[in-house]
């Protein structure tokens, strides 16, 4: 399934003014990197959001939320987000701010 190229032009609008943004074609999608990190991606029709432990389950009881599973492990700090439940700039604001705050203190991935 293709990703919503209307979900990544917001975040590309979202991310424009600032310096360090790098797009990857990730997780059948794009992920958009800030300063070398994963920050927010698209897959198919939903935001997957690098919000971080602290606010993790607060995230998940959200509307169009699920948590991220990989290899049949939850990865805490990651959420998905429907497309559905993101109507207004301020429902994207919440997501893209709290991926932006959390990338302040997320670590990079190590180089292969």
């Amino acid at each position: 399934m293709p990703y919503s190229e209307k979900l990544a032009d917001i975040i590309r609008e979202a991310l424009a003014n600032l310096p360090d943004i790098e797009e990857k074609k990730m997780f059948r999608g794009v992920c958009f990197m800030v300063n070398g990190k994963m920050c927010i991606c698209v897959s198919g029709n939903e935001l997957m959001c690098r919000v971080g432990p602290a606010i993790y389950e607060e995230a998940l009881e959200k509307n169009g939320t699920r948590a991220m599973i990989n290899n049949g492990r939850t990865m805490k700090g990651f959420v998905f987000v429907d497309e559905s439940v993101l109507k207004t700039k301020s429902d994207f604001d919440y997501w893209i701010n709290n991926s932006l705050a959390f990338n302040k203190f997320a670590k990079a991935s190590k180089k292969k």
